[in-house]
């Protein structure tokens, strides 16, 4: 489990994808990780499977991560979200993040305003009932609240945010352009709100 604030800005040293797989290797900046451990890379919730104490970390990545996620276009040299998993003493800065990505949204502007961004995105259908005005949502892993959601004749909608000159430096959305696509992950609250509300078969 995940808060969504984002600890440290990786970069990918090497990003080979083989027989639909894709293995990481990240310098991550963390020196004290364990075999096994969860790190949410882009808000995807990946095992440590290989490290050094230098910070270097290896990941798998499986074709279905790969279907649901943005890390495919993940190429050398590029910034990723680093999260290491909440202890049980940790305050919850964030929302309640799994690390599961639910889709993608797609990044449709970006607007400089009084020091911090104004960013805008386009969500399918599948991803927009699950939001609300000022409700939470996950995009590359940074916990972030929806300022306004508009819904979309055509289905889906459009969700704008602003984005806080803190996390702006602090996360790859300081890379981020528009047409680019983000890792999405909804709130799990209204995901389980939704299930139980639905009539028994």
């Amino acid at each position: 489990m995940f808060s969504g604030i984002i600890e440290k800005l990786g970069r990918v040293r090497s990003a080979v994808l083989a027989d639909g797989n894709l293995t990481l290797d990240l310098e991550t900046g963390f020196g004290d990780l364990d075999l096994g451990e969860s790190v949410a890379v882009n808000g995807t919730c990946l095992t440590v499977a290989g490290f050094s104490a230098s910070g270097l970390a290896q990941f798998y990545v499986s074709p279905e991560t790969l279907e649901r996620t943005n890390l495919g276009t993940l190429r050398a040299g590029a910034a990723v979200n680093l999260e290491r998993a909440v202890a049980m003493a940790t305050r919850l800065s964030g929302h309640l993040v799994q690390g599961h990505v639910d889709g993608l949204a797609h990044l449709d502007a970006v607007t400089p305003d009084a020091g911090a961004y104004r960013i805008e995105l386009t969500l399918p259908q599948s991803l927009a009932r699950y939001c609300v005005e000022k409700g939470s949502i996950a995009l590359d892993g940074i916990s972030l609240t929806l300022n306004t959601v508009t819904d979309l004749p055509e289905g889906g909608c459009r969700i704008y945010l602003t984005i806080i000159p803190h996390t702006w430096t602090h996360t790859n959305l300081q890379d981020r352009k528009p047409g680019d696509l983000l890792n999405v992950e909804s709130d799990v609250i209204a995901k389980y709100v939704e299930r139980l509300c639905k009539p028994s078969l």
